[in-house]
């Protein structure tokens, strides 16, 4: 049975870490065979009181401090800190619901023999809103999440790594090393692209599920997606090959609606065609919200046309933001 260190990194999660981690500090699993390491990015609100407290219930809570203050170097801190067998991630913002998830997860890696295990990650919350509805059904589908990812499945197989790792034995890290922390997002994916070159095997099991909290805003969904964006431009500049048609739909179809119209000024034919396909971008979000909606009330029916081009432009803002931002020339320097 292999021991396992719970990676949770974290910054200003107050409202949400006191359930997370005692949902993770109560498994059903022997408390010297598990730890749980939270690694602070300098929070601001009371994260770091409330794990404190929580410490003086659970002597296998650790609390590390995250001077890099993003994800990718939350990561890498405390899994400088991890002493088990292998190491799992746990975003303080989502739920565990299953009180057998690290037995599960310590017996999906013994069974399966893998260096690595991947897990479906739903979106989720109690008690949600009509909004957070209809990010949850767009995001599991085909229009709202990149196709090739096999996080909303339910099938226990060896897949690619890429897009669903999240548990690794401590070769994998020896082997390739830690997380890049250059990236503020997609972090995991860049990592999981080394796993797969290395020739380690994922083994994917619906049996160490999490849920993931759906955004409760148009504007925090389109932060969230554009932090992607970026994370998948700063990638494709680093591996060009992780780049698949799927990640380009979103930039180019935004390019052509932000600048189709512009050769429209040479004749009326092109603009007539830039007018279509907007036209037709647009039926095709209402035709997909009614198809994801039903049974779900109007409520969520109506916001899951805003939610799609909600998740499609924020992620082509950031990806082509970041694109500028690799192209630009560096700043010379200043004479002495």
């Amino acid at each position: 049975m292999p021991s396992i260190s719970v990676i949770v990194p974290v910054r200003n999660e107050a409202k949400g870490i006191e359930p997370a981690l005692r949902a993770l500090l109560t498994q059903e699993f022997p408390r010297e065979r598990f730890e749980v390491i939270v690694a602070d990015g300098a929070s601001t609100d009371e994260t770091v009181p409330i794990v404190r407290r929580l410490q003086s219930e659970f002597d296998n809570l650790k609390l590390v401090f995250n001077a890099g203050r993003l994800s990718s170097a939350a990561r890498n801190t405390a899994i400088r800190h991890a002493k088990m067998d292998v190491a799992v991630i746990v975003d303080g913002h989502c739920s565990v619901p299953d009180r057998r998830y690290l037995a599960n997860l310590s017996d999906g890696f013994e069974r399966s023999g893998a260096d690595c295990l991947g897990r479906p990650q739903p979106l989720d919350a109690p008690n949600p809103t009509s909004f957070q509805e209809a990010v949850s059904a767009a995001r599991a589908s085909r229009l709202g999440h990149n196709p090739d990812s096999d996080i909303f499945s339910d099938e226990a197989k060896f897949v690619d790594p890429q897009s669903t790792a999240v548990a690794y034995t401590r070769t994998v890290f020896h082997r390739i090393g830690l997380f890049d922390q250059s990236f503020d997002a997609c972090e995991d994916v860049d990592f999981n692209q080394r796993v797969f070159r290395a020739g380690f095997a994922c083994w994917f099991t619906p049996t160490v599920k999490v849920l993931y909290h759906p955004r409760s805003s148009l504007k925090g969904l389109f932060h969230q997606l554009s932090r992607y964006g970026m994370g998948r431009a700063r990638l494709a500049f680093k591996d060009p090959k992780s780049l698949t048609p799927p990640a380009l739909v979103p930039p180019l179809f935004a390019l052509w609606a932000a600048l189709g119209w512009l050769p429209a000024i040479a004749g009326p034919a092109w603009g007539l065609l830039w007018l279509a396909s907007l036209v037709g971008y647009m039926m095709v979000l209402c035709g997909a919200g009614c198809l994801l909606g039903r049974g779900k009330g109007w409520a969520v029916m109506r916001r899951m046309p805003l939610v799609f081009a909600g998740i499609h432009f924020g992620f082509a803002w950031g990806f082509w933001k970041e694109v500028v931002r690799q192209l630009r020339p560096a700043p010379k320097p200043r004479a002495a």
